[in-house]
């Protein structure tokens, strides 16, 4: 009985051996790991003098008395009243926490009026976007018409082009450059005469409403 209950050790302690040589040195390190107390001298503390030229700035804030007594208690020699917060200090706090830390009712409130001025943006958006779905097709159709108007306005002044080329031709005998200064002269020759015609004609229209006029009124 004795050579079993051996055994079992024996395996039991093996086991446990494999198990802690598959763990990571990390986790053993941790778990071994016994960090040293904390060492305070309480009977002793460091209490620094602040009538001493010699003591830093730093020591004599309340913020390290704070410190003094949260460390040391009663033996840091800070009464507790001097730590507590006067009373503008209090309100300065209090204002703090309220722009801060509000309570629940207000921040409820601040969320319903974003949420309220989110909704609104997106009902003014989506009224733009349907206004300017229902204006679509007018934009379509007044842009089809300027590239029709574009291209007849090619075709006509190519046309024209090609025909005071032609006219070129018949007066000079020989083609010329429509950028050369003769070629221009001609341009606004023609366009003198064609002028002159569409007066012409126009006091000869005029001439016969008159005339016409005239005639109904004898009559």
């Amino acid at each position: 009985m004795a050579a079993s209950l051996l055994s079992r050790r024996t395996a039991l302690f093996l086991g446990v051996s494999k198990f802690n040589s598959f763990l990571p040195a990390v986790v053993q390190q941790t778990a071994n790991y016994n960090p040293r107390p904390l060492w305070l001298n309480i009977k002793n503390p460091y209490i620094p003098n602040k009538e001493s030229e010699r003591t830093p700035e730093w020591q004599k804030t309340g913020k390290y008395e704070r410190k003094l007594f949260g460390r040391y208690g009663s033996s840091s020699g800070v009464e507790p009243a001097k730590l507590w917060p006067s009373h503008a200090r209090l309100e300065e706090l209090m204002a703090e926490e309220k722009e801060w830390h509000p309570p629940i009712e207000v921040m409820l409130e601040n969320i319903a009026a974003r949420e309220s001025e989110k909704e609104q943006k997106r009902m003014e958006r989506e009224k733009i976007i349907a206004a300017n779905m229902a204006k679509m097709p007018k934009m379509i159709a007044d842009w089809k018409k300027q590239k029709r108007e574009a291209k007849q306005k090619q075709r006509e002044e190519k046309m024209k082009r090609d025909k005071l080329l032609a006219e070129a031709r018949e007066r000079f005998g020989y083609a010329l450059d429509p950028r050369s200064a003769k070629f221009q002269e001609m341009v606004t020759e023609i366009e003198k005469e064609e002028k002159k015609k569409r007066k012409l004609l126009k006091r000869r229209k005029r001439e016969e409403e008159q005339g016409s006029a005239a005639a109904e009124s004898s009559q």
